[in-house]
């Protein structure tokens, strides 16, 4: 006599094919999530107007265009640099490091604050940068003013700067 469903066999069957479709959800769950957190972090999920500031400072910088980053740059910027120190921020990276070979997404955060310093839309962005001299980690904040995403923050971390 054949056992169906419901017989110790099928109840085996039941709980073996439970088992399965958990271990597969799992699988699915954490591709979803990696895959997530890939996109994160690409060019696709960073404005094609935020990349241009990141570019356009960077040509500034390389240009020594210095009082234009400064002018250009949201009023956090001014607020906690002046032209000077500016200068020469932008200066010791071309000075120590040399000029960007490539500057590789390593991460981006979008954020929308209601209060504080950066109160508003921003992206936070890390770049895997090669320069001339060494390699370095650049982030970059930028903030959107009036429709326009301007540069609030840079810092670069590299043993070539010490």
């Amino acid at each position: 006599m054949k056992e169906g469903l419901t017989g110790r066999h099928g109840e085996r069957e039941t709980r073996g094919l439970r088992d399965f479709l958990r271990i597969v959800i799992a699988i699915a769950m954490v591709v979803m999530g990696t895959s997530a957190c890939a996109l994160r972090a690409s060019r696709q999920g960073v404005p094609p107007e935020v990349e241009s500031v990141v570019t356009t400072v960077g040509e500034d910088a390389e240009e020594g265009r210095y009082e234009k980053i400064y002018s250009e740059a949201d009023e956090e910027w001014r607020r906690d640099s002046t032209l000077e120190q500016t200068a020469a921020v932008f200066g010791t990276v071309k000075t120590k490091l040399g000029n960007v070979k490539t500057r590789q997404l390593h991460g981006a955060a979008e954020e929308n604050r209601s209060n504080g310093r950066l109160a508003g839309h921003s992206f936070v962005l890390t770049y895997d940068t090669k320069f001339d001299r060494g390699e370095g980690m650049e982030t970059f904040t930028l903030v959107e003013r009036n429709g326009r995403w301007l540069l609030a923050k840079y810092f670069v971390n590299s043993t070539a700067l010490q």
